[in-house]
């Protein structure tokens, strides 16, 4: 069983950064695409970013292009996120996600391991 554990967030300032990490203990994440999504208080889940398994193809939501980066490093087992210049509208829980297949996609309904997400706040 794939279990997927998000580290990295916090509370940040307006204009700040901050890097989430999403690790499988004790899995392999280098077949799978990986996908980040995020849901803000009283909102819908929405997808982020993802990535699929050789890293080499990335999409974003319009939302955070040009401020997100996602990666991964298939030796470390890990995928992270990046976040810079961030938004007091990018406040929310974010998850990481696994599907089984190594393409990426946007589309949540693919994805069938989910973490427990890490909360990100934007706030002065």
């Amino acid at each position: 069983q794939l279990q997927l554990v998000e580290s990295g967030g916090g509370v940040v300032q307006p204009g700040g950064s901050r890097r989430l990490s999403c690790a499988a203990p004790g899995s392999t994440l280098e077949y799978h695409g990986i996908g980040w999504f995020r849901q803000a208080p009283g909102k819908e889940r929405e997808g982020v970013s993802c990535i699929n398994s050789s890293g080499r193809t990335t999409y974003y939501a319009d939302s955070v292009k040009g401020r997100f980066t996602i990666s991964r490093d298939n030796a470390k087992n890990t995928v992270y996120l990046q976040m810079n210049s961030l938004k007091p509208e990018d406040t929310a829980v974010y998850y990481c996600a696994a599907h089984p297949n190594v393409w990426a996609t946007l589309r949540d309904d693919e994805y069938d391991h989910w973490g427990q997400g890490t909360r990100v706040t934007v706030s002065t």
